[in-house]
């Protein structure tokens, strides 16, 4: 979809336009940065959805795998020291929402590098567009993505016979935190994109993504585990994630798993929005 960068600037004129005050100023500013922020998220999501061969198999996978090792780990929830299930498919639910999500979760970094291969990005320089909506837009269309399929696989566990114990609001904790590590991903891949400018570059962290969530908690709860393995996941942000999330499914609501389930994705975002923040002045400036 090409979009001009004429459609991302809004106007604001009236009767006392001539003399704005500089709250007034300011308020125009925000205001216009968030219809250019909305403009690129909607662009960012109808990319997505011309493209569903790249969404599906984001959904399927994770489906497929959660029921194969439903099936294989039939006896190893009655292992001591697992926790109390009445099915595998109850423990796997936040590591099979956390594989789908990460498969959309670099799209972020690759749409920014893909408008500066082809030359969008300066034209969007050379529009009145702010220079955060050049970031926001196309993080907000990766959230919007992710918290639709992150519905969709909590949709279709339950239809299998999964329990919420935390119920509704512990479901809504799961997608946000899911969203946020989606950000805190597409963050890192937008300074990829910013510092190379090659999609090749950000779509190369995918396989890192993919693998620390099998080095963590998400399939086997780490108490179990022995050796460097058991380090690792332990000391892995994915596990940090997923245990206080998979304690609300099965245990029931707690405010202090929802601090952590959705603290440590949250400050993993700022920090990686904050880098792809500089790193855009910093090319912006240099240029």
């Amino acid at each position: 979809m090409t979009c001009s960068p004429k459609r991302l600037v809004v106007a604001s004129r009236g009767p006392n336009s001539e003399h704005p005050t500089v709250n007034a100023g300011a308020a125009t500013g925000l205001r216009l940065a968030g219809v250019q922020t909305l403009a690129l998220t909607r662009r960012s999501v109808i990319t997505e959805w011309r493209q569903l061969g790249n969404v599906i198999p984001g959904i399927v996978f994770p489906l497929l795998l959660a029921t194969v090792y439903t099936h294989q780990f039939t006896r190893a929830i009655l292992l001591p020291g697992f926790p109390v299930v009445d099915s595998f498919l109850d423990f796997v639910l936040p590591a099979s929402l956390v594989q789908s999500v990460s498969f959309g979760a670099t799209e972020a970094g690759t749409e920014l590098a893909r408008d500066i291969e082809n030359g969008f990005f300066d034209r969007l320089r050379a529009s009145p567009c702010k220079r955060l909506p050049l970031l926001l837009g196309r993080l907000c269309g990766a959230v919007v993505v992710a918290a639709a399929k992150g519905i969709l696989i909590i949709a279709i566990f339950l239809m299998f016979g999964t329990e919420i114990a935390g119920g509704p609001a512990a479901a809504v904790v799961l997608v946000a935190a899911a969203v946020l590590l989606v950000i805190a991903i597409g963050g890192l891949g937008q300074v990829l994109a910013i510092l190379t400018g090659s999609q090749e570059a950000v779509n190369a962290t995918f396989p890192l993504v993919f693998t620390s969530i099998f080095m963590s908690s998400a399939f086997f709860p780490t108490n179990l585990m022995s050796g460097w393995f058991r380090e690792v996941a332990e000391a892995n942000p994915v596990t940090w994630i997923i245990d206080p999330v998979r304690r609300l499914i099965l245990e029931g609501w707690s405010w202090s798993d929802v601090g952590q389930a959705l603290a440590v994705p949250l400050v993993i975002s700022a920090v990686t929005v904050t880098m792809a923040v500089v790193a855009l002045n910093r090319k912006l400036s240099s240029s």
